[in-house]
C-alpha cells in the first residue's frame, strides 16, 4: 500500500508504524457491508483517473443516492450521464484503467477511499439499470480503507440537482447548451431522445 515516497515521509515523522497499523486493521480489497451501504448511500464521490502519460485529473460525480452500486463484493458500478462531451475521465479509463474513488459523507462526517482497476461498459442490458445512462463504469477494487474523517466540514444539503436522472423525469435543459457559442458543435440527440432545445 506505500511507496518510497511514502516510506520516506512515514521515517520522517515516526508514523510507519501507525500507518502499517492503519494497512493492517482497516485495509482490505472485498466490499462488506459497511462498505456497500456507505457507497449506495452517497449522493456524489471523487473519481481521479490519469492519462495514458500520467497525468491526472479528478471529477465530482453526482446523482441520486444509489446511482452508485455495489453489484457483488468485488465490483461497484456507476453511471456516465450526458456531461459536456469531453469525457476525460472515461476516455482516461480507455487508456488508464486504474482508478481511486473518493466518497464523503458530510452530513456525519466519514469517507472512503477505493483504488481499483475501471472498465468502460456499455452493454445494454448493464446501462439500461440506470435512467439517462449513456454507458457504465465497473470497479473492481484492490485497496478499499476508511480514511480520518477530522477535517471534513459538516454541511448540509439544501436541494439535490434538478439534473440528476431519475424515473419518469425530463431534466431542464442545462443552460450552457444553450448558449450561441455551442449550439452548433452539440452532438446530435439520440434516436427518439428530445433535442436539446
Amino acid at each position: 500500500m506505500y511507496h518510497v515516497g511514502s516510506r520516506v515521509l512515514q521515517d520522517r515523522f515516526d508514523s510507519r508504524r501507525i500507518a502499517d497499523r492503519l494497512e493492517e486493521v482497516t485495509a482490505h480489497d472485498v466490499l462488506n457491508e459497511h462498505d456497500t451501504a456507505f457507497i449506495e448511500a452517497a449522493d456524489l464521490f471523487f473519481l481521479a483517473t490519469a492519462d495514458a502519460d500520467g497525468w491526472p485529473d479528478v471529477s465530482h460525480k453526482g446523482g441520486l443516492p444509489g446511482f452508485v452500486r455495489v453489484l457483488d463484493p468485488t465490483t461497484l458500478a456507476f453511471p456516465s450521464y450526458d456531461g459536456n462531451g469531453q469525457f476525460r475521465s472515461l476516455g482516461n479509463l480507455l487508456v488508464n484503467p486504474r482508478v481511486g474513488l473518493l466518497f464523503i459523507d458530510f452530513d456525519q462526517p466519514n469517507r472512503l477511499r477505493i483504488q481499483g482497476v475501471a472498465q468502460v461498459r456499455d452493454d445494454p442490458e448493464l446501462v439500461a439499470q440506470w435512467e439517462g445512462a449513456q454507458l457504465v463504469v465497473t470497479v473492481t477494487p484492490e485497496r478499499i480503507f476508511p480514511n480520518c474523517p477530522r477535517y471534513i466540514h459538516r454541511r448540509a444539503l439544501v436541494e439535490r440537482s434538478p439534473y440528476a436522472p431519475r424515473p419518469d423525469y425530463e431534466p431542464p435543459v442545462p443552460e450552457w447548451k444553450r448558449m450561441e457559442v455551442f449550439r452548433d458543435a452539440l452532438p446530435d440527440p439520440p434516436p427518439g431522445a428530445r433535442p436539446d432545445s
